[in-house]
């Protein structure tokens, strides 16, 4: 199950982005937001234990300026993502180390969210002139997420 569905994600990438997206490429988009917030997750837990504790804050995980600034933009797009969407999804992959504290977990959706505006304006940046998202721009994005998050 996703973290998302697809029409809450075609409405986001259309009001954060300008961008339309087909049913054949959400879970691609999907799959690299998911990617990412474990990522995101497992920073969290390495820095809860470099920091002697056996659960994650919302400060431990490696949120920058820029990423804090999409939440507030996301927040801004008035749509929600469920927290149990979410935490369905994290019930799928192998257990963190430690549990989420319960206002880490209460902000995952927004989190998620942002994750998913900024792929969507990766997408833009690299090619201002599409409207339609392809594999291709998929792929591009992917891999500066990788580099950058």
């Amino acid at each position: 199950m996703a973290i998302v569905g697809f029409t809450k994600l075609e409405a986001l990438f259309r009001k954060a982005a300008s961008l339309d997206i087909e049913k054949g490429h959400a879970k691609e988009i999907t799959d690299i937001v998911e990617k990412k917030l474990v990522d995101l997750l497992l920073a969290g837990e390495r820095n809860a234990n470099l920091n002697g504790r056996d659960v994650i804050w919302e400060g431990d995980l490696s949120i920058t300026k820029g990423l804090q600034e999409t939440i507030i933009a996301f927040k801004k797009l008035e749509e929600e993502i469920d927290v149990q969407d979410v935490m369905n999804y994290l019930s799928t992959i192998p257990p963190l180390k430690y549990p989420l504290d319960a206002q880490l977990e209460a902000k995952l959706p927004e989190i998620t969210g942002a994750l998913l505006v900024v792929l969507a304006k990766i997408m833009k940046e690299i090619d201002t002139e599409k409207r339609r998202v392809n594999h291709e721009l998929i792929e591009k994005s992917a891999r500066i997420a990788d580099l950058t998050l």
